[in-house]
């Protein structure tokens, strides 16, 4: 992975790395290492400074450092933010990082904004499985699989994602920590039909 080394970049890196355990910080890099390629794919134009920083500050919502009362990826962006906002980066781009942040979750809409948000969420979407590993070539995948190894990214993954949900599990509502908290925590976390059934309206 080539990324660009400006002090920012650097410090964004650092922050990650000091508080990411080492499956989630290979993780983010293997998130810039898609995107980056995917974009290449795509014949893509972008910031690429934007795109590496929110890569690799994309969860930081679930580190302990970080963890606030909102849903992981707003406590993420926030702390994001701040962390930008604090070196004196732009606010225009750290709004843009902020969006990646927030919304690599939701499907559909990342990929009708600016061509960073977009290409974070498919970035971090091939490495869970949201979008197919086969947007990329196959050799590009293996040499970015070698160079960041998973380290049994998929069961910690999980468990860190349920160790939020069971610490505020109300901010699973309508989301897909919902599901981790219903499916994996059997916690009673309501969804949208149960949010809907319970408006309090007679009828």
């Amino acid at each position: 992975m080539t990324y660009p080394d400006t002090p920012i970049c650097l410090a964004a890196m650092e922050l990650a790395r000091d508080h990411s355990p080492a499956f989630l910080f290979n993780h983010v890099r293997r998130t810039y290492a898609f995107a980056q390629e995917a974009a290449a794919t795509q014949g893509t134009t972008y910031d690429e400074e934007v795109l590496f920083i929110g890569s690799m500050l994309h969860d930081l919502g679930l580190v302990d450092a970080f963890i606030a009362n909102d849903r992981f990826e707003i406590d993420g962006a926030d702390a994001a933010a701040d962390f930008l906002s604090k070196k004196g980066y732009p606010d225009r781009k750290i709004a843009v990082i902020w969006d990646a942040i927030a919304l690599h979750t939701t499907l559909n809409i990342p990929q009708r904004k600016q061509p960073e948000v977009a290409l974070l969420q498919i970035g971090a979407g091939i490495d869970i499985g949201a979008f197919p590993r086969t947007l990329l070539s196959p050799e590009a995948v293996e040499a970015i699989l070698a160079e960041y190894p998973r380290l049994g990214f998929k069961k910690a993954m999980l468990s860190a994602m349920g160790a939020i949900v069971r610490r505020k599990p109300m901010t699973g509502v309508l989301n897909l920590m919902g599901e981790i908290g219903r499916e994996q925590e059997h916690l009673h976390i309501p969804g949208f039909c149960d949010v809907v059934a319970h408006a309090n309206f007679t009828e």
